[in-house]
Parts: structure tokens; C-alpha cells; sequence
């Protein structure tokens, strides 16, 4: 939750490929106070199965940059393994992600709350600032 002297920062993974929300996908939260500052790491949380994080740690007071890495790769490889179940002709259709990982920073001032919904697939990705 945000204070007059703290923002606060909320996030949700959508799947694009198949219109769903990406369940267990591990989140965790960085924040830096400056520019040059050394980032420090604050903890971290997984989509549940609506794709929302809803315990991500409190961002410190002083807090100017946040950084968000999602670790996208465990949450393809899941996938086609669960595909390959179901459909043995794609086992060899190849990896589960282009990207890996999906790391986003933005800059937020005190009183601010900012969601940041990842909109994902095997091989692209887009942010934004949601509401």
C-alpha cells in the first residue's frame, strides 16, 4: 500500500498465446534510491491462478526505481510439458521461451501506486502502466 512517503507497486501476468492468465510464474522485486544507486533486492512473490501477484513486499521509503523480474522460462517449459501430455507430434516443436527471463524497471515517486501487467507469450512480450 502506498503512503504519502512510499509508493507501492502491483503486477498480473496475462498468457497471450492462449487468452489466460499465467499461474506460478515467480516475481521478484528490486528497488534502487537514485540513479546511481546499487539496486537491493527486496523479496519476491508467484502468480496465483488469476496471473496476480498479491503479496509482493513493500517498497522502502526513499525508494525512485523498481525493477520487476519475472521468471518466464519455468512457466513455458511447464506448459509444453503439459502440451506434450496431451499432443505427442509437438515434442519436438522446441524450447519454451525465446526469453528466459522479462525484467522491467520504472521510476515511481512517493504516494504513487503503480501496476504493471505483463502481457506474455513464447516470444515476445509488452508492459504498461494499468490502474
Amino acid at each position: 500500500m502506498s503512503t504519502s512517503t512510499t509508493a507501492s507497486v502491483s503486477t498480473h501476468i496475462l498468457d497471450t498465446s492462449v487468452g489466460r492468465p499465467a499461474r506460478g510464474v515467480a516475481v521478484h522485486v528490486s528497488v534502487r534510491r537514485g540513479r546511481g544507486a546499487d539496486w537491493q533486492a527486496l523479496g519476491g512473490s508467484a502468480t496465483d491462478a488469476d496471473g496476480r501477484c498479491k503479496d509482493l513486499p513493500d517498497l522502502p521509503e526513499g525508494t525512485t526505481h523498481v525493477r520487476l523480474d519475472f521468471a518466464v522460462e519455468a512457466y513455458f517449459e511447464n506448459k509444453q510439458a503439459d502440451a506434450q501430455q496431451d499432443a505427442p507430434a509437438n515434442r519436438d516443436s522446441g524450447t519454451g521461451a525465446f526469453f528466459p527471463e522479462v525484467a522491467i524497471t520504472f521510476a515511481v515517486v512517493p504516494g504513487e501506486h503503480y501496476h504493471v501487467p505483463l502481457l506474455l507469450n513464447p516470444f515476445g512480450y509488452s508492459v504498461y502502466r494499468g490502474s
